[in-house]
């Protein structure tokens, strides 16, 4: 079943570019929908798991004092790395005034961001991994979150990049979730590890999914967005 799910993962990035309709203004209804399953899975599911990783960090390490919120320090470092790296990639488009729509990032941008990119899917592989001694249903509702989250990410990435993107960077992006997962699977990192990348991988969904939703110059489907949290959050509420 992972492995249908992680193949499913590297789809989306590398054929996301032929679902024309996302691209409609207003904003596609399937791309909000994705942010609010997203949203939902990352307030419902990733913060309580941040809870017991904070625990468990805790009696690994020891560390008192104003490092005793650690792990959610690691969320707001991730939330805070993307908003950075959203931020210079829309500066370069547009000299600091505004996104010019027909211009593509310089190289420089587009490598930094492609590379962080990377690393969060494969954060994402590896977190994969360590789903499958859970239940079928916590498996399936995994899929269906991170496959939606990767579709608002490849949306976002392709508008950013555009022909890079199109030539390379999609393809950079399916391998490292698959190779995420198969280092999951053969060579397991230290608990410690773990437990930052999902950190990490819940504030960088945060900051990936409201930078979508909240764009200045295309309407965002709050009802859509509405309908994602909902019914996702339902679902979760019911198997939890």
């Amino acid at each position: 079943m992972a492995a249908g799910i992680v193949f499913a993962f590297a789809l989306v990035h590398a054929y996301g570019g032929r679902l024309r309709f996302l691209s409609r203004t207003p904003r596609s209804v399937w791309l909000s929908v994705g942010g609010g399953v997203s949203v939902a899975y990352v307030f419902l599911h990733l913060l309580p798991d941040l809870q017991r990783s904070q625990q468990r960090l805790e009696q690994m390490l020891e560390i008192g004092g104003w490092l005793n919120h650690h792990i959610y320090l690691m969320a707001l470092a991730g939330l805070t790395l993307f908003y950075g790296l959203e931020r210079l990639a829309c500066r370069s488009r547009g000299g600091g005034v505004g996104i010019d729509e027909g211009q593509s990032t310089p190289q420089g941008v587009y490598t930094l961001h492609i590379s962080a990119f990377a690393i969060y899917n494969f954060a994402v592989g590896v977190l994969l991994a360590t789903r499958e001694e859970g239940s079928l249903g916590e498996l399936v509702l995994y899929g269906v979150a991170l496959a939606l989250h990767f579709l608002v990410n490849d949306y976002g990435l392709r508008n950013h990049h555009r022909a890079r993107y199109q030539r390379h960077g999609r393809w950079l992006l399916a391998a490292a979730v698959v190779l995420g997962w198969l280092t999951g699977l053969f060579a397991p990192l230290p608990p410690l590890t773990v437990e930052v990348a999902v950190a990490l991988l819940a504030g960088g969904i945060v900051m990936n999914v409201m930078k979508e939703e909240l764009p200045g110059e295309r309407e965002s489907r709050f009802s859509a967005f509405l309908a994602g949290v909902v019914l996702y959050g339902a679902l979760l509420v019911s198997v939890g």
